[in-house]
């Protein structure tokens, strides 16, 4: 608790360097929007984990927002004759880091911040694919599947007609099956067809009914909402 304000860290982990029996805290800041004294507030962090724990801390902010800034990675106190305090934790701007690097990579952070990466607009579809094929190779259980696609999706989600050009090229991969597998995407899509086909469904319903007690064709479509098309259905159902 700092100056009545309540903080929590993230994500706060402990482990060895390889080689070494040296325990060390890692504490990681992940920030998605910007935030004035931002590296302030990592040294209060670090005061409070050091002052817990009193075991070297290794912090690191992770920036995933869009906003071409370059962001501090120093915080100090000083005076005109003489400084108090220089504190540094390291730095990962994502949308800096270039995609081509990562996607090779069998890390589910990698594959999970592919979608934040550096890439153009031209490459959404085949930065989508990589995504994919990554999580085919690092054969994760469907719980952390899901957890990495659904951060992936928040970012990176495709037009119909991009869609459409993903799956024209994923049944040209060896490894085509394996995606067409993998419990993400294409359940969630089934789902909302179905549900955008029972709403329609529905309409139809209703205007066949209205239909049938000879309300004017203009004032059915009005009430439902349905194309042209979609009444001349329902009325050679009728």
């Amino acid at each position: 608790m700092i100056d009545g304000e309540s903080r929590r860290a993230d994500i706060v982990l402990e482990t060895k360097l390889k080689g070494e029996d040296t325990v060390l805290i890692i504490h990681v800041e992940p920030q998605s929007y910007t935030q004035p004294e931002f590296n302030e507030r990592m040294y209060h962090y670090f005061s409070l984990l050091y002052n817990r724990y009193r075991k070297p801390i290794l912090p690191i902010a992770v920036f995933s927002y869009d906003e071409n800034k370059n962001e501090q990675d120093e915080f100090t106190i000083k005076f005109p004759f003489f400084k108090v305090l220089t504190f540094n934790f390291l730095k990962l701007e994502v949308r800096k880091m270039n995609c081509r690097e990562y996607i090779d990579s069998n890390n589910p952070v990698a594959a999970a911040l592919l979608s934040k990466m550096n890439f153009s607009m031209k490459e959404r579809v085949q930065v989508r694919l990589e995504f994919l094929r990554m999580m085919t190779r690092m054969e994760l259980n469907p719980a952390k599947t899901r957890l990495i696609y659904g951060f992936f999706e928040q970012y990176l989600t495709l037009e119909k007609r991009e869609e459409e050009q993903l799956m024209e090229n994923i049944k040209q991969l060896d490894e085509a099956e394996k995606i067409f597998e993998l419990p993400i995407s294409w359940e969630e899509k089934g789902k909302e067809e179905g549900r955008e086909e029972g709403k329609l469904e529905e309409k139809r319903n209703i205007a066949h009914a209205m239909l049938s007690k000879g309300l004017p064709e203009e004032l059915i479509k009005e009430v439902t909402g349905l194309s042209k098309e979609e009444m001349e259905k329902v009325k050679q159902e009728a």
